[in-house]
């Protein structure tokens, strides 16, 4: 396995009444998940908890996380969001309160001395690496739809008014549509940030690099991230995992 130190925060925010963000740590850093819940009420909480119970239990049943063979570890994850997925919907068709819920879901998964990384939603993960910060994972945004069809620009998109009306999440059926899961080789240095919408609300992409290359414990990092998007008026649950790789 990789060595890795890890920061998190997650917090309600200003403007809402509970947190439907969760996220998971396996014990041995196998892997790393953010959820970020939506439907009201506790439904999105609903939601963003079923994602992170089932997830990893299907990951283990799974994954061989120590075997260098990491042919079948794509389709395992693509098998342990499905699964989730479908739970999801299956309480949302017997629980009336549940009817609309659904969550995003970002991860990152240690196998073989490699990293996967991928999502469903509008949760996001980062890499900084050489002091350059790259967005790991694709927006399923109608926005981004839009930026990717070249019909507004990504500055437009910044403050597009369907910037978090989402085409796919779990709890629908889309949600099963894969993960689009990349392999990354990490490299000593690497600083990673998972994150739910509410950190990329209220604070840049500029400011996230400056904050990941600056701090040398991850959890300062982590709540600094938190704390600028906060102050930067972040309307949502902000929620960050950062990993520094050693």
């Amino acid at each position: 396995m990789v060595g890795i130190r890890y920061g998190t925060v997650s917090i309600t925010g200003n403007f809402r009444e509970n947190n439907e963000d969760n996220y998971y740590i396996d014990s041995l850093n196998k892997y790393f998940l953010v959820a970020d819940g939506m439907g009201g009420q506790s439904a999105g909480e609903k939601a963003s908890q079923l994602a992170i119970e089932l997830i990893p239990k299907k990951l283990n049943q799974l994954i061989d996380f120590e075997n260098g063979n990491t042919e079948r570890v794509i389709p395992s994850i693509d098998e342990a969001v499905s699964h989730a997925n479908a739970e999801i919907m299956a309480l949302g068709e017997v629980d009336p309160s549940c009817r609309s819920m659904g969550t995003t879901i970002v991860f990152v998964v240690q196998a073989g001395e490699k990293f996967f990384i991928g999502g469903v939603g509008d949760s996001r993960v980062y890499l900084l690496r050489n002091n350059t910060l790259h967005q790991l994972t694709t927006d399923h945004s109608l926005t981004q739809a839009l930026v990717d069809a070249g019909t507004i620009t990504p500055e437009e998109a910044l403050t597009h008014r369907y910037k978090n009306v989402l085409y796919r999440y779990l709890g629908t059926k889309d949600g099963s549509a894969g993960t689009q899961t990349r392999q990354l080789d990490p490299l000593a240095r690497d600083r990673i940030l998972l994150c739910s919408d509410g950190v990329t609300d209220g604070i840049s992409d500029e400011k996230l690099q400056e904050f990941l290359g600056q701090f040398d414990d991850p959890q300062k990092t982590a709540e600094e991230i938190v704390k600028t998007a906060q102050e930067g008026g972040s309307k949502d649950n902000i929620t960050c995992i950062v990993l520094f790789i050693d």
